[in-house]
């Protein structure tokens, strides 16, 4: 089966001896895996020092030994100032690549890697040319599986990884040891309880990305934000995100 090309997506190839070491000290889950032979994927992020979300993006190793970023391209600019402001003496060098990424649903070609935020999203393959296969609504799929995106449930500056639920997505691994903003996300995680957070909601009517929903007592319940076929991602604060609410025009519920 052919990719599907993702267009709004930026490769950078990662090199350099101290590659694996500098981005373990950078980000929220564990590369070492990624050292093993036959390549792999994991999904990861970025944080400031405050433990907000800057990025979030994959790092693939490919069979060959090639080691990829791939990013949105909104964020591609910024992350690549970031490392090389992180890089000081480290062997380590980004520079865009040629290649490009399509994605699919159903058998993997060879050396596809399944996505490892939520199996309905398919497979992953790096290579010049990925191809054209039928059209897929990847929008409805991230949506139903609860899958952020950069620039509408993910806020540079402002989320928190944890209230994205990047647990659940394989995006944080809280064993692996010290890394940018790791100890802020450690005191959400072991030392309180989440109030509020990324959930799927079912959506009759319309609203506009980031309408403020608004629970039966009137009072303020979070905001509704990606939508489709009938669901939605709505940061809630969950004590009040109860029964039906409203957000703008549309009656949004909790799914599950």
């Amino acid at each position: 089966m052919e990719a599907e090309r993702a267009d709004d997506r930026e490769i950078l190839d990662i090199a350099g001896e101290d590659r694996a070491e500098f981005l373990q000290g950078l980000v929220t889950n564990d590369i070492h895996p990624l050292e093993e032979d036959g390549g792999g994927i994991v999904y990861t992020a970025i944080l400031t020092p405050q433990g907000k979300y800057l990025a979030d993006f994959f790092v693939v190793a490919l069979a060959d030994g090639r080691w990829l970023i791939d990013v949105h391209e909104s964020l591609a600019e910024g992350l690549v100032k970031r490392l090389n402001l992180y890089k000081l003496r480290a062997d380590v060098t980004v520079a865009p690549s040629e290649l490009k990424v399509g994605r699919g649903l159903g058998p993997a070609p060879e050396g596809a890697l399944s996505d490892p935020r939520h199996p309905s999203l398919g497979w992953r393959l790096y290579a010049p040319t990925p191809g054209r296969a039928p059209e897929t609504d990847w929008e409805a799929l991230r949506i139903a599986a609860c899958v952020p995106e950069s620039g509408v449930e993910l806020i540079p500056g402002e989320t928190f990884i944890l209230e994205a639920g990047f647990e659940r997505l394989n995006g944080v691994d809280h064993r692996k040891g010290c890394y940018v903003g790791q100890e802020v996300t450690a005191r959400m995680k072991h030392k309180t309880e989440l109030r509020k957070g990324l959930a799927t909601v079912r959506v009759a009517g319309a609203a506009e990305p980031g309408t403020e929903i608004v629970n039966a007592q009137g009072k303020a319940a979070g905001r509704l934000f990606s939508q489709a076929g009938g669901q939605g991602i709505a940061h809630l604060r969950y004590d009040r995100a109860t029964g039906a609410m409203q957000a703008g025009d549309a009656v949004v519920e909790r799914a599950g």
